[in-house]
């Protein structure tokens, strides 16, 4: 097993579907082999969301992969993770999400100085499609400008 020091696992859709208002880094409550697995890097940010179950956020459909060297007791591949945060920010963006066209997206996963593992979350609004449109042509522009100068 090798497992990885700098771990920053990016869910890069996000950032193209929304835009991001507001960003918290929040501590999750894994089990043993979810942290192991992370470490390997087999986790896909893609599908998840953020929910709000009982005044707790919890986060959902999470990819992260069975631990090659578990056992039996290993973790769900799929489950709700609940998520760490201050009342005081809870309550904030409950408050936020109960507003129309606001959502809680995660957004990039990694490990702090400590040895933790953090969810990066961010406060979004979804984008029209004319928007990412304008993402787009923008990206291939810079991407254009890049490339003239190289060349001189």
């Amino acid at each position: 097993m090798d497992f990885k020091k700098n771990i920053n696992i990016i869910n890069r859709k996000a950032k193209f579907e929304y835009a991001f208002q507001d960003v918290l880094e929040a501590g999750m409550m894994l089990k043993g082999t979810e942290l192991k697995s992370i470490r390997l890097n087999n986790v896909n940010l893609k599908d998840a969301f953020c929910t709000f179950i009982k005044g707790e956020l919890y986060v959902r459909n999470i990819y992260i992969a069975p631990y090659e060297q578990g056992t039996v007791n290993s973790h769900e591949v799929r489950r709700d993770i609940k998520l760490l945060l201050k009342r005081r920010e809870l309550r904030k963006w409950i408050k936020k999400t109960e507003e129309k066209g606001y959502t809680i997206v995660p957004y990039k996963m990694y490990f702090s100085e400590r040895g933790f593992a953090k969810l990066e979350i961010a406060l979004a609004q979804g984008k029209k499609t004319y928007d990412k449109r304008a993402t787009i042509k923008d990206r291939d522009n810079k991407r254009e400008l890049d490339r003239m100068k190289k060349m001189y």
